[in-house]
């Protein structure tokens, strides 16, 4: 009898292929949009769930995670609202067009969810009539979003981190780990037949990578019923 493959075990989400909680402690979020004014930066943190350095500001009694900005510092003062400078976390109808920005919020007041990488950033493109804002994205491609909507002006720090190699197999599995992520993998070929549904290949007869549309969640790997294949001339 065969052993369940890697997209079942780690659906069933055993110890095995679990994460941390510890590496998730720490969410990234605004203030309410009603809360306004200096805030200052009393940390910069490094988070095993986030590729960018976090830093903790505070504003008033209260504090919250933003990804830092490149040039951040402890003790340096922000503004929520009104300024357009670095670091600010303003609405997007007061910020001019051409300024880079992260953490942006799809709807106001959810916290901020888009540009949240190291090293990433976003373009203000234009200013709609409809109370709405063109945004231009790291893919070059644009979405449109409510003016209301809160953004943290700069670049995310942390820019070129991938460009450093890990050196021994022992730092990578404990990156890894840390995350979740699937490592090291293995092709699927390489496995027995009875292990996976790409198993053996004997030879160069490697099975096809086209699953049906209703295949069971053991059998549905590769290909999930593609229109077409293969290098498009």
């Amino acid at each position: 009898m065969g052993k369940r493959i890697i997209q079942q075990a780690r659906g069933k989400g055993s110890l095995t292929y679990r994460v941390r909680k510890q590496a998730y402690n720490k969410t990234i979020s605004y203030p309410p949009i009603s809360e306004t004014g200096e805030a200052e930066i009393i940390a910069i943190i490094h988070s095993a769930a986030h590729s960018a350095p976090l830093m903790k500001v505070k504003i008033k009694s209260q504090t919250f995670y933003n990804p830092a900005f490149n040039g951040a510092f402890v003790g340096q003062k922000i503004h929520l609202g009104g300024e357009s400078g670095v670091g600010n976390i303003v609405r997007l109808d007061g910020i001019l067009p051409g300024t880079r920005i992260y953490n942006i919020e799809r709807n106001p007041g959810d916290g901020g969810k888009m540009i949240r990488t190291a090293g990433s950033s976003a373009i203000v493109t234009k200013k709609m009539e409809n109370n709405s804002m063109i945004i231009t994205m790291p893919n070059k491609k644009q979405v449109i979003l409510n003016e209301n909507c809160r953004a943290t002006i700069g670049v995310i720090a942390g820019d070129g981190k991938i460009l450093k190699p890990f050196v021994t197999a022992g730092r990578k599995h404990y990156k890894m780990k840390t995350r979740n992520k699937l490592w090291p993998r293995t092709s699927a070929v390489k496995f027995n037949a009875i292990d996976h549904p790409f198993g053996s290949g004997r030879g160069k007869r490697i099975k096809s990578k086209i699953a049906k549309r209703n295949a069971p969640p053991g059998k549905k790997v590769g290909h999930i019923r593609p229109r077409r294949t293969g290098y498009r001339g």
